[in-house]
C-alpha cells in the first residue's frame, strides 16, 4: 500500500503526520509526507525514514513574521500552488491522501485527490474545526464572530461564509489551473462526511452530532526513544524537579520578555527552572545556577522529571504533559490554544492562564495553583487514563479501507 500525508503548518502539524508514518510503515506501507519547506522538519522525518517533500514558504518564516490578516488569501493561494506539483507526483498511483494542516492545504491535498480519483481522508488534530451545535467556532484573525449571536448553527454558517470569503479564490482558482469544477463550500469539501479527529478522547472527548460522522482515532503520537543530553541530565540530577518552561512553534509577540517573567516566577514558587527555545527564541537571564537552557528535546522523557510545564496548549504539548502526569500552566496564544487550556483547567491536572501576555503576578498565581500537591495528584491519574495507541488505530483503518473492493475512506 502506498501513501500520501500532506499537511501544511506548525511542528504540531507535522510531527504526528510523522506518528502516523511509522505505524504505516510498521504494517509495510510506502509511506511519502508533502509538508512545509523548513530544515527542522525534514530533520524530524528523515530520523524516522520518511522523506519529506516539501512545498509552500517555511512555515517558521511565516510565523514570526505574523502577516496581517489580509494576505491571508495571497499565502492560502501561494500554498495551494505549490502544493498541487509536489502532492499529485508524491500521489501518483498510491492508494490514498491523508490531508490536515491549514484548511486551504488540506483543500489542496484533496483536491488532487480527487483530480487523480485516490480515496482521502481529512483530518483534524482538534476539534474545533468541526461543526457542532455545542458550541461557537474560531474567528479568523480580521473577520471576528458577532457578539450579539448567540445561536451556534448560525456562528457556523458564518464561519462557512468566512472560509469561503478567505480562501475559496484562492482554491478554485487552483482547481480550475488542473481541470477540477469549482467548490462551493470550502469548509464542507475539506471535512467531508467522515473527517477523522486525531486527538485523545479522555482529553478532548467527541460528543456526537447527527450532521457529521466523526472517527476520533486518539493522538497520533511519535514515539520517541533519544536519550536527553548529558548536561541536562545532570541538571535534572542536580536538584528538586524543575519548571519547563517552552512555548513551541508561537513567537510570542505578545511578550517583550517572557522568559524573563516566566523564570522570575519559577523562581518565587521555589523552584528551579528549565527554559525551551522554541520559536520564541527564550533564553537564559542570567547566570545562575537554578536555570538551564535547552533546544528540540525529547519532551515524553524530559516531562516526567519536572515540576510541571508551562507552555502556549498546543495539542501535541497538552497531549505529551498529561501522559507523563506533569501539571501544567498553559498561557494560550492563538487558534485552538484556549481551549487547550480550558480542558486542562476543566480535567484538573494544571491551570489556564486568562489571556497571551504572562505577568509576574498572572503567571505566579497560575503556577501556585499547578504545583499544588492536589494538582500533581490528579495530573498522575489522567495520565493512567490517556492513550498511546492513536497512530496504530488509524493506520489499520487506512489498511482495511486499502483492502476493501471499493475503498471509501472519506466523502
Amino acid at each position: 500500500m502506498r501513501v500520501v500525508l500532506s499537511t501544511y503548518g506548525s511542528r504540531g502539524d507535522v510531527q504526528p503526520m510523522a506518528g502516523l508514518a511509522v505505524r504505516l510503515r510498521e504494517l509495510g506501507a510506502e509511506v511519502r509526507v508533502c509538508g512545509p519547506a523548513d530544515e527542522e522538519f525534514a530533520e524530524l522525518l528523515s530520523g524516522v525514514g520518511v522523506p519529506l517533500l516539501p512545498f509552500g514558504p517555511s512555515a517558521r518564516a511565516l510565523t514570526k513574521a505574523a502577516p496581517p490578516p489580509s494576505s491571508l488569501p495571497q499565502r492560502a493561494a501561494e500554498v495551494i500552488a505549490s502544493q498541487l506539483d509536489v502532492v499529485t507526483a508524491a500521489a501518483e498511483g498510491c492508494d490514498v491522501v491523508v490531508a490536515t494542516g491549514m484548511i486551504s492545504a488540506a483543500a489542496g491535498a484533496r483536491s488532487v485527490a480527487e483530480k487523480l480519483g485516490i480515496p482521502s481522508v481529512s483530518v483534524t488534530f482538534q476539534q474545533l474545526t468541526l461543526p457542532s451545535p455545542r458550541r461557537r467556532p474560531l474567528a479568523y484573525p480580521g473577520r471576528p464572530l458577532p457578539p450579539e449571536v448567540t445561536d451556534n448553527r448560525v456562528l457556523w454558517d458564518l464561519d462557512a461564509q468566512s472560509i469561503n470569503a478567505l480562501f475559496g479564490e484562492a482554491l478554485n482558482t487552483n482547481r480550475a489551473s488542473i481541470g477540477l469544477p469549482p467548490v462551493d463550500d470550502v469548509r464542507d469539501y475539506v471535512i467531508g462526511d467522515r473527517p477523522w479527529l486525531a486527538t485523545d478522547p479522555a482529553l478532548d472527548p467527541w460528543q456526537e452530532t447527527p450532521d457529521l460522522a466523526v472517527v476520533q482515532t486518539g493522538a497520533w503520537i511519535l514515539p520517541d526513544e533519544r536519550p536527553l543530553p548529558v548536561e541536562l541530565s545532570a541538571f535534572l540530577d542536580a536538584g528538586a524537579p524543575p519548571v519547563y518552561v517552552g512555548f513551541g512553534s508561537m513567537p510570542m509577540h505578545a511578550s517583550t520578555d517572557a522568559a524573563r517573567t516566566a523564570i522570575e516566577a519559577v523562581r518565587a514558587q521555589g523552584h528551579r527552572a528549565l527554559v525551551s527555545q522554541g520559536w520564541a527564541d527564550l533564553g537564559l537571564i542570567d547566570h545562575l545556577a537554578d536555570c538551564f537552557a535547552v533546544g528540540e528535546i525529547n519532551h515524553q522523557a524530559l516531562f516526567g522529571r519536572v515540576a510541571a510545564v508551562v507552555h502556549h496548549g498546543g495539542a501535541g504539548t497538552t497531549t505529551t504533559a498529561a501522559r507523563a502526569g506533569a501539571p501544567q500552566v498553559v498561557v494560550p496564544q492563538i487558534a485552538d490554544q484556549p481551549y487547550w487550556a480550558g480542558r486542562v483547567a476543566d480535567l484538573g491536572i494544571g491551570a489556564a492562564h486568562q489571556g497571551p501576555a504572562p505577568t509576574f503576578e498572572s503567571l505566579s498565581a497560575a503556577l501556585e495553583s499547578a504545583l499544588a500537591p492536589e494538582t500533581a495528584a490528579r495530573a498522575k491519574a489522567v495520565a493512567g487514563t490517556v492513550r498511546a495507541d492513536g497512530a496504530t488505530v488509524a493506520a489499520k483503518l487506512l489498511f482495511d479501507a486499502a483492502r476493501r473492493e471499493k475503498p471509501r475512506v472519506s466523502a
